[in-house]
């Protein structure tokens, strides 16, 4: 993300993508609040995620999340060693990273127009349903339906490749750190209730 002017059209969306005003930043514990508020205020501009993993400097980079009037609209994840993920497969890689630290940025519309124009070369790839993230990454039904009825009529069904629950659970490292990372939480709580002998290895 540099927000060079100029950038070729052919150029990765991240190093396309302006860079925005900060409007917000903090901590959140899953995706929904984020994206609620998002919505709330109608924000055009970006989500960057910065994932649960990298806030434990354990791998992970960021995230972003494009938006317009609150409605999602491109997504990436730029991974480690190169494996960047891009639309619905970004939101796959997203999935069970929370706690994740998000910050909002605002931009004006004219912007992202060419970004946000579905006939604009390279951009089809990053290209997410509406409603996707609230649904994939919060699983909250209701906020995606209402993501969706926000967006406009030429976007309310798109659908997509989203079949982010078979790219996770392809993704057998991921899903093993997920794994690691619930066992440890249940160790954890196990010890502050004082039921940590009761526990198998």
């Amino acid at each position: 993300m540099t927000g060079e002017p100029g950038a070729p059209a052919a150029a990765p969306i991240r190093e396309r993508l302006p860079r925005g005003d900060l409007v917000g930043a903090r901590v959140a514990a899953d995706f929904a609040a984020p994206l609620a508020t998002a919505l709330d205020d109608r924000l055009t501009g970006y989500l960057r995620l910065e994932p649960g993993d990298a806030l434990l400097g354990v791998g992970g980079s960021e995230a972003v999340i494009t938006l317009e009037s609150g409605v999602p609209v491109l997504a990436y994840d730029a991974g480690n060693a190169g494996d960047d993920a891009d639309g619905p497969a970004a939101l796959a890689a997203l999935a069970g990273t929370t706690p994740v630290r998000v910050e909002r940025y605002r931009l004006p519309a004219e912007a992202l127009a060419s970004l946000h124009d579905p006939q604009t070369d390279g951009s089809d790839p990053f290209r997410v349903a509406p409603g996707a993230p609230a649904r994939e990454l919060a699983g909250d039904d209701a906020l995606a339906e209402r993501t969706r009825e926000a967006a406009p009529a030429e976007r309310r069904d798109a659908a997509g490749d989203h079949d982010a629950l078979a790219a996770f659970l392809a993704d057998e490292e991921r899903v093993e750190a997920v794994r690691r990372e619930a066992r440890a939480e249940a160790r954890t709580r196990a010890e502050e209730w004082g039921l940590g002998d009761q526990l198998a290895e």
